[in-house]
């Protein structure tokens, strides 16, 4: 097919969403090399990807365009080869095990703390902040994490785990404020090393280690941001391991990233670029592996907030950015650009959602109080 062709098919598509070829919109696309169309038809949304990294086409509004091609369902249009072999890798191949567990951390969490810090705000916290009533990224941050310790209704002296614990901001906030002691555990070497920084002088011992190792009591467990790493394969796995480690009386908290639907492909340039190895769960996948080991007393959505936490992140990097390039090229730039505007615009479209699941192993005598 000529380059006129697939242009034409190009616009034809990208009409029904409302973006234009070259227009003067913010969220139309302005395409600087006529190769992209070729580019973006053979490999699909890998395509669209590295030709942006590449700097073949631009959008004033990325996150805009995104959620008009999102909300048009473009990329069921886009299916390439490399969508059905990432498919298959995740369905066939226990990519989270072993040697493999430790991947996400060398390849994504161990990228720089400089970045990290630059982007996430006062608190490193890698996830989705709770915005029902604040309103900058630090206040929301904060304002998860105690919506956290209150569902969990922390008390003094007990022993809380969290499973895959980042920099440690999370066993921080909850040991200072409900004077708790906490074990975290996590597979990046520069989580574990700042975590232990962080948490100097505190009742908190950060591991570099598997949560599959894990089996020891606790009488809360929390989970923010993880579960996403830890691959259909291991589900169940997951819950039984969370399960051996609370007490009979204790509360499991998961905070998550959710599919609406039936389970979700790995997108092929997420996991080259950004999560190797990463799957979202369905709702279907979570209460299966977690049947007859957990009892559901909550099941919170608030995916709208991510799309507020990840602009905040990217204006965050962009102010940051004079500083990030000293160690960081443009072409670094424009991939987490596109990171980042791709995941606004699926929050945005409600195409995912995030889901914070309170369970207990055998019911809360009485109920379950919700605190919002």
């Amino acid at each position: 097919m000529s380059q006129d062709s697939l242009k034409s098919r190009a616009a034809t598509l990208l009409e029904h969403a409302g973006i234009r070829l070259d227009g003067s919109a913010p969220t139309d696309m302005r395409v600087h090399d006529k190769r992209l169309y070729a580019r973006v038809f053979a490999h699909g949304s890998l395509g669209l990807g590295e030709s942006y990294m590449d700097g073949w086409w631009d959008a004033d509004d990325l996150a805009g365009m995104f959620t008009r091609m999102l909300g048009a369902r473009l990329d069921t249009e886009l299916k390439s080869l490399d969508t059905l072999l990432a498919h298959l890798k995740a369905r066939f191949i226990n990519l989270q095990r072993g040697e493999h567990a430790f991947e996400i951390g060398k390849t994504h969490y161990d990228r720089g703390n400089d970045l990290f810090q630059a982007m996430l705000g006062k608190r490193l916290v890698y996830s989705c902040g709770y915005w029902a009533e604040a309103n900058n990224l630090d206040d929301a941050q904060v304002a998860k994490l105690d919506l956290i310790c209150r569902k969990l209704r922390l008390q003094p002296g007990q022993r809380v785990l969290d499973i895959g614990c980042g920099w440690g901001e999370a066993l921080k906030y909850a040991v200072e404020n409900y004077g708790v002691k906490g074990v975290g555990v996590t597979v990046s070497q520069e989580q574990a090393e700042f975590a232990r920084e962080l948490c100097t002088g505190l009742p908190v011992d950060i591991r570099l280690q598997d949560y599959r190792e894990l089996d020891e009591p606790f009488d809360a467990v929390f989970s923010i941001g993880m579960f996403e790493h830890v691959g259909a394969l291991n589900y169940r796995t997951y819950f039984e391991v969370a399960r051996r480690c609370i007490r009979d009386d204790g509360l499991f908290l998961l905070h998550c990233i959710g599919s609406n639907g039936t389970p979700s492909r790995p997108d092929p340039w997420i996991e080259k670029y950004i999560f190797q190895n990463s799957m979202i769960p369905a709702a279907s996948q979570v209460t299966a592996a977690l049947q007859d080991l957990f009892v559901v007393e909550d099941w919170h959505n608030f995916g709208a907030d991510y799309d507020r936490t990840l602009t905040a992140w990217r204006a965050n990097f962009d102010a940051a950015w004079p500083e990030l390039s000293k160690n960081y090229d443009g072409r670094f730039r424009r991939m987490w650009h596109f990171y980042l505007s791709v995941s606004a615009a699926i929050f945005r479209s409600r195409r995912d959602q995030l889901w914070q699941l309170t369970l207990s192993p055998h019911g809360i005598p009485g109920g379950y109080r919700v605190p919002r």
